[in-house]
């Protein structure tokens, strides 16, 4: 299985504990966790929801993006990230990533820069931290919003401040693969007070700030719908869990830390490419552990190797291919694989594997012994 979640004996309680409560839509679970993530973040604000995407969605409508405006970020992320400008009516710009890290370039952003550009949204990529020093100067210099996507990188440090607390806003997952899960979920964080109304009301079918008091000691209130919104917001049942799974985050991600050492090591003679090291300024989350097997260097190709995986049980992914090869922006916005270079190369090559705290170490015997017997 890739991407296994790491879940124990806390969690489940929890959850049966809500079950039994009755209160398993959003609620007073939702507000601790969202407190939690709040204080370990070390942000003003914190907004549960369903997803990454509708956080991302939701930071980007109280930014006010719209129709006629322009986003730049990264070719080198999940179709969510620009799925997320399209539905504001904005247009997406994609620029190259780096070949060192696959982070987002930041020359390739301010070449990019046009009148009608209003964001930037950087993607922490497989749990590194992209060149933040660089970004804000490129926004503070063009007066832009910067909206942090730290789907990978939730214990993701930048010369020791957090990922996700440089922009106006970050935006992170907890999906099931993810380094903390609650199955779905996501969550908002902001310094700035004058946005969180206008995310929490976003994300609750656009009621008015009363319909959010109905959730507190403070009891029923009426409300008003003031805009179009939609139900993106958390529920109980994801915040049980993820209220546990915050508590043992450091101890998983230590784990994670001496894993992604030993990977490294084993797999370090064998004829295909590893992760760059992070640079000394940045604490990795150790989201993703891919390999590169690029044609003349590697002895079968990427997608040869995914079977052979495949065939021996062992769960593989691959994160990701440059968006510009998907025929549906391809058609609207006439991206092209050629003209983002490293993404196509890394798009082309890459594979991930099985890289879990909850991963015991004769599963990673079995998966260092699968890929030697796959290439030697």
């Amino acid at each position: 299985m890739f991407g296994k979640p790491d879940i124990g004996e806390d969690e489940i309680a929890e959850v049966v504990d809500s079950l039994r409560s009755g209160w398993i839509g959003k609620g007073p679970k939702t507000a601790r966790f969202e407190e939690d993530f709040r204080k370990y973040k070390g942000a003003g604000f914190a907004i549960g929801v369903n997803s990454c995407t509708a956080a991302l969605h939701v930071s980007l409508l109280a930014a006010g993006i719209g129709p006629g405006d322009e986003v730049i970020t990264t070719c080198m992320t999940f179709c969510a990230t620009v799925n997320a400008i399209i539905h504001t009516g904005a247009t997406p710009v994609i620029v190259d990533c780096l070949a060192s890290d696959q982070c987002i370039d930041p020359e390739a952003i301010e070449a990019r820069i046009t009148p009608r550009t209003r964001a930037i949204i950087p993607v922490h990529f497989a749990g590194n931290a992209c060149d933040m020093d660089s970004i804000m100067a490129i926004a503070s210099k063009h007066r832009l919003i910067v909206i942090e996507d730290c789907a990978h990188a939730i214990e993701t440090l930048y010369k020791g401040k957090p990922a996700g607390t440089f922009g106006t806003f970050g935006c992170f997952s907890f999906y099931v693969t993810k380094n903390m899960a609650t199955a779905e979920g996501g969550m908002v964080i902001t310094d700035d007070a004058r946005y969180v109304d206008h995310l929490r009301s976003v994300s609750l079918h656009g009621m008015s700030a009363d319909a959010w008091k109905r959730f507190t000691d403070d009891g029923y209130r009426h409300y008003q719908v003031v805009e179009a919104g939609f139900k993106y917001n958390m529920f109980d049942l994801q915040a049980a869990i993820g209220i546990h799974q915050l508590k043992n985050l450091e101890k998983k991600w230590q784990r994670r830390a001496a894993l992604w050492k030993r990977y490294q090591e084993e797999l370090a003679d064998l004829p295909l490419g590893l992760p760059t090291e992070p640079l000394p300024y940045v604490r990795h989350a150790y989201h993703l552990f891919y390999l590169t097997l690029e044609e003349g260097h590697s002895p079968i190709s990427r997608d040869r190797f995914l079977s052979l995986m495949h065939d021996r049980g062992i769960g593989t992914g691959v994160h990701y291919q440059s968006l510009a090869v998907h025929p549906f922006y391809q058609q609207k916005y006439g991206w092209q694989p050629q003209d983002y270079p490293n993404s196509q190369r890394f798009g082309e090559s890459t594979a991930s594997i099985p890289f879990s705290s909850s991963l015991s170490d004769e599963e990673v015997n079995y998966i260092f012994k699968s890929i030697r017997d796959i290439l030697l």
